[in-house]
């Protein structure tokens, strides 16, 4: 059977579930309530929206208790949404600045399950130049010098091989129409910035804050410039 662009597109396109799906960007998962504030619509279309999304397989239902929340499927969905992101802001905005307009979400933001905004692109410049990794276009490889690196970081690259998905991957950024880390090696970046107290993550956006602190730490560990 071909693969069937038309049903997955039928489902993308509406405003509602597009709303819905943007909104679960940021890795968290959220309820039916929630989500519905997020689309504007009442609870009963939020519910037929979400049965399709789920039926569809691009969004998962996770019941905890009494309640049941609802996430992206997979990490190359939330990359699909991402691209679409991009396409959107050419086509309407051509000649305007891409991305969201709000700083601290230019500045870093989670987009997924790992670090995007300026400050990812200068992670990813700097594992580049390192030679941590290989920038190959769409395709992003980590290199023997970038393995030994992160294990001396505390990277179980064992744990890492049995999640389904690559350990580098590259995402095009959404405001910076660059690529950045994603796969299972930039999630793990992002848990480790989270787990050393060095950023928190925006309770209402996708937005990650740095102190200064953490700030710092992050640039000499990975030796990021011009980010101070």
């Amino acid at each position: 059977m071909e693969p069937n662009i038309a049903f997955i597109s039928a489902l993308l396109g509406d405003p509602a579930r597009s709303r819905m799906l943007i909104a679960l960007m940021g890795g968290k998962a959220l309820t039916a309530t929630e989500l519905a504030l997020e689309a504007d619509v009442t609870a009963q279309t939020a519910s037929s929206h979400l049965a399709k999304l789920v039926n569809g397989e691009l969004l998962i239902v996770r019941k905890q208790g009494r309640h049941k929340y609802f996430q992206l499927h997979r990490a190359d969905i939330a990359q699909l949404i991402e691209q679409l992101l991009n396409v959107t802001s050419n086509i309407n905005h051509p000649a305007t600045i891409t991305g969201p307009t709000d700083p601290n979400l230019r500045k870093a933001r989670v987009c997924y399950d790992h670090l995007a905004g300026e400050l990812s692109i200068g992670l990813y410049d700097a594992l580049v130049s390192k030679g941590f990794i290989i920038d190959q276009g769409f395709e992003t490889k980590l290199t023997n010098t970038g393995r030994s690196f992160f294990h001396a970081q505390g990277v179980n690259f064992d744990k890492l091989a049995k999640a389904r998905r690559p350990v580098c991957k590259s995402c095009l950024d959404w405001s910076e129409r660059r690529s950045h880390l994603a796969g299972s090696l930039g999630h793990w970046i992002l848990e480790d910035i989270f787990a050393k107290k060095w950023a928190v993550r925006d309770l209402t956006s996708r937005a990650v804050s740095f102190n200064s602190k953490g700030l710092n730490a992050f640039a000499r560990m990975y030796n990021i410039k011009n980010i101070i």
